[in-house]
């Protein structure tokens, strides 16, 4: 245990709320822990008391009493389905995040949760996100979206000004995102690239996306890029995916394409009779945004990686994959 230390806050941490400020730099330390250091006046700014939503300005001197060696250990992130439903949004979007500047914000979406709300959806990021509303009534802006069953890496933008920058990166595809998966089977091709048309269609349960042919109406080109990272004998293959263009479902259905669907995918996996699912394995979409680098609004390149959601560390347990066998490439 350390002694007491003063920390100054930095120019880019301007309107910060004093809770993920402290989630931004002890991110191990629980929020129950911070609520008691609070009400108990060790934690103050610039000599004076302070509350988990104060806003933190340039300059200012924050206390901090001691402090466990652990609480500064990253948290694991998981969050349980329950909590998906009842924990206060501003929590919940604390233990999400991963990065966090004056003009971007990045999240570890869990799995099962919805980025924007449609029939049926009773809680997504977009309407939490109003939690996060900055002093100037400026509510953060999504700037791409991630499937409700995938997880990982969710960038989002703070203005106005930094939301239309990062839409334009990812318009002109200015951006690289590399995706986690794991498979059915082995491709036969260690590495390829996958190039199709695909159209989007309504079906009974929800939007479906299929191959289409060239020319057909409502088709969109899509080309997707992936290699085989490890593989659990012919059964499965854990593949880095990178999606070159950005269309729904892309990679699921890509994965379908070449003959190997993404396991525990709801709309496109399939197995037939004689395949079983592996035991101790969850039936979820075993499918990760990992990594993502894309230009800063305010210059230079914003790289970010995102843990595996729990569900799929299971399974790499399971299989004996270790996460350092992707290599280089998803630095943080």
């Amino acid at each position: 245990m350390a002694g007491i230390e003063h920390r100054q806050v930095d120019a880019d941490e301007a309107g910060m709320r004093l809770d993920r400020w402290f989630k931004l730099h002890f991110p191990g330390l629980g929020f129950g822990a911070l609520q008691k250091l609070l009400r108990s006046g060790q934690i103050r700014i610039d000599g004076g008391r302070a509350k988990s939503d104060t806003r933190v300005q340039p300059g200012q001197v924050v206390r901090i009493p001691p402090i466990e060696t652990d609480a500064k250990r990253p948290a694991t992130g998981a969050i349980a389905g329950h909590e998906l439903k009842h924990a206060p949004d501003h929590e919940l979007l604390s233990r999400m995040l991963l990065h966090e500047d004056a003009k971007v914000i990045v999240l570890n979406k869990p799995a099962g949760i919805a980025v924007q709300g449609g029939s049926g959806v009773t809680r997504h990021i977009d309407k939490m996100l109003e939690a996060w509303t900055s002093p100037k009534g400026e509510k953060p802006r999504l700037v791409h979206r991630l499937d409700r069953d995938t997880s990982g890496v969710l960038v989002v933008a703070r203005t106005r000004g930094a939301a239309q920058a990062l839409t334009a990166a990812f318009r002109e595809r200015d951006t690289k995102k590399t995706y986690w998966s794991l498979v059915k089977g082995v491709p036969r091709k260690r590495e390829d690239k996958i190039s199709t048309w695909l159209v989007k269609e309504q079906t009974p349960d929800g939007d479906r996306v299929r191959v289409a042919r060239h020319g057909e109406d409502g088709a969109d080109h899509a080309v997707s890029y992936y290699r085989i990272v490890e593989q659990a004998g012919q059964a499965l293959a854990w593949l880095e995916m990178e999606p070159y263009t950005g269309r729904t479902h892309q990679l699921r259905v890509h994965a379908l394409h070449i003959g190997h669907p993404i396991i525990g995918d709801p709309k496109y996996f399939e197995a037939d009779i004689n395949w079983n699912f592996p035991g101790g394995m969850q039936n979820r979409l075993h499918l990760h945004a990992r990594h993502i680098d894309i230009p800063h609004p305010s210059g230079g390149r914003l790289k970010v990686t995102a843990p595996l959601p729990p569900h799929m560390v299971q399974s790499w347990n399971l299989l004996g994959f270790s996460e350092e066998a992707a290599g280089g490439g998803d630095d943080a």
